[in-house]
């Protein structure tokens, strides 16, 4: 009878492993929410996104908390905003206590069979980047940047010969990694950190050439230098208004390279679904498409990403569950949605217990119900670069509320609230206007709010201390020049902070 018991235990235990979904994460590099068809762009060929936002659920208000590479992959990985990681260049890398209650390390000691390919873009503190071979079943990862050309890649670079663009190889890695996991019995969680369309240009020449060289391509509505003299004089400051002018000076040929990059990546997601159909193992794999930040594309004159504004700050999110009934299928989420989300929806997937206390919240209840909501207020940060151009905002389905806290150099701290429902260009800030004092106050109350989880969650000794006197909005300019003086030097040191003994810098995990 005991035996009995324990073999129906056995089954009973192999039945709920095998109801555990497959998961995928896939993550494109500095991918806008405008760039892909689904999202209204009629320039840019992304038949496979498309297919996948048409069987799936497209969010609409998707952020990146932190809208630079490394703050924000760490972001994806934990769950949790960067101040709390204490991630990002001249901070530091990433501890290892935060790494060890990551979404793809608690998936595995939860049975899943892991895999990673392509830009890890951050490096556990006073680690090796190898010590993440062991971190996961199948390991094809690079340093900092990666490469475009795939033979340069040592963990795909046995599919140069067929695909010598990275973009279509992480495809055929990823169709072998799909083979080896069924083999395995296993549920499995793949993660792929396409390098696409990070810079340099240099797209796969079969995608380049869907694009003429002679097309004109259609201009964002807030396009050009002239449509950005209405915002912060902090804003002018930023590495994307004074860097990254080849979208203002040539916007063609940026955006064409732009959109065969990404063109890339689709082809790339068409082999992976392609794969789970062969091995039957479509109706029971989820896929997350997403980007660790937006990319401005010449809107307001900017390049880059960094500052809040929605181009930089926004990316497309595409969650797909084939075990959901089919009238979910091609639905659309006003929900405002952010990149820390992602560990905690996809640990929930798999019925696998997240951490206490992470900022993330599970989108899950939004692929049923894409009307609802798992937050009022989302909040955005910049802990990085020019410390003028640095700032903290908030963000709602209906305003959006940016206060730039710097006030030297002939600047004043400015605030800017703009209503995205009928302003979703930023085109005319509202702050200063009697008529929008009551949603001034209020976004000012939700800001408020966030500002005061800043210090009690503040990562040690990763140059963060600062923080929290620069971003209060009641605090007069005057009482804040020690607290600069202090993020100078913090940013001067080595890590950005005393407990960093390696250098976070742009070689470990590319801006």
């Amino acid at each position: 009878m005991k035996r009995t018991f324990l073999v129906l235990l056995s089954i009973a235990g192999f039945q709920a492993a095998a109801q555990q979904p497959n998961l995928i994460l896939l993550l494109s590099d500095d991918q806008t929410i405008t760039a892909a068809g689904c999202y209204g762009n009629k320039d840019v060929f992304t038949p496979n996104i498309d297919k996948l936002a048409a069987d799936g659920v497209r969010f609409l208000n998707h952020y990146n908390t932190t809208s630079i590479c490394m703050a924000s992959r760490a972001s994806i990985l934990t769950g949790l905003y960067e101040y709390r990681h204490g991630c990002n260049f001249s901070h530091g890398n990433l501890e290892r206590r935060w790494f060890n209650q990551s979404y793809p390390v608690l998936l595995r000691k939860a049975g899943y069979f892991t895999g990673f390919a392509g830009k890890i873009g951050l490096e556990i503190e006073g680690e090796p980047l190898e010590s993440f071979e062991k971190e996961f079943d199948v390991w094809a990862g690079g340093p900092g940047q990666t490469f475009y050309e795939t033979a340069k890649n040592k963990g795909i670079e046995k599919y140069a010969a067929q695909y010598p663009h990275c973009s279509r190889a992480y495809g055929a890695w990823a169709q072998d990694f799909i083979r080896t996991a069924k083999q395995t019995g296993k549920p499995f969680c793949m993660s792929i950190s396409f390098k696409a369309p990070h810079l340099p240009s240099t797209p796969d020449p079969v995608d380049l050439a869907l694009y003429p060289a002679t097309k004109t391509f259609t201009r964002p509505a807030n396009y050009g230098v002239e449509k950005g003299v209405h915002l912060s004089a902090q804003a002018h400051t930023s590495r994307a208004a004074t860097s990254y002018r080849e979208w203002v000076q040539d916007y063609d040929t940026a955006a064409r390279n732009y959109y065969a990059l990404i063109t890339g990546v689709d082809a790339a997601l068409g082999m992976i679904r392609e794969e789970l159909d062969r091995q039957g193992l479509a109706q029971n794999t989820v896929f997350l498409f997403t980007s660790d930040n937006g990319y401005n594309s010449g809107s307001h004159g900017f390049g880059d990403k960094v500052i809040p504004y929605e181009e930089g700050s926004k990316a497309p999110l595409i969650l797909l569950d084939p075990r959901l009934p089919k009238s979910t299928a091609g639905k659309t989420s006003a929900a405002i949605t952010a990149n820390i989300d992602a560990a905690t929806t996809l640990l929930a997937f798999a019925g696998v217990q997240a951490p206490k206390n992470l900022d993330g919240r599970d989108l899950r209840p939004l692929l049923e119900n894409p009307e609802g909501k798992v937050r009022d207020w989302l909040p955005l940060f910049n802990f990085w670069g020019e410390p003028s151009a640095q700032s903290m905002a908030v963000v709602s389905g209906d305003w959006k509320y940016i206060h730039w806290f710097y006030g030297g150099r002939g600047m004043q701290p400015t605030e800017e609230l703009f209503h995205l429902q009928s302003d979703q260009t930023e085109m005319l800030n509202l702050a200063l206007q009697p008529a929008h004092a009551a949603e001034l106050a209020s976004a000012r109350a939700a800001y408020d709010a966030e500002h005061a989880r800043l210090q009690p969650g503040l990562a040690q000794n990763h140059g963060y201390e600062p923080y929290p006197v620069l971003f209060d909005r009641t605090l007069p300019w005057e009482k804040k020049e020690s607290a600069l003086s202090l993020l100078k030097n913090n940013a001067s040191e080595e890590g950005g902070g005393k407990r960093s003994k390696k250098k976070a810098k742009p070689g470990s995990g590319a801006q």
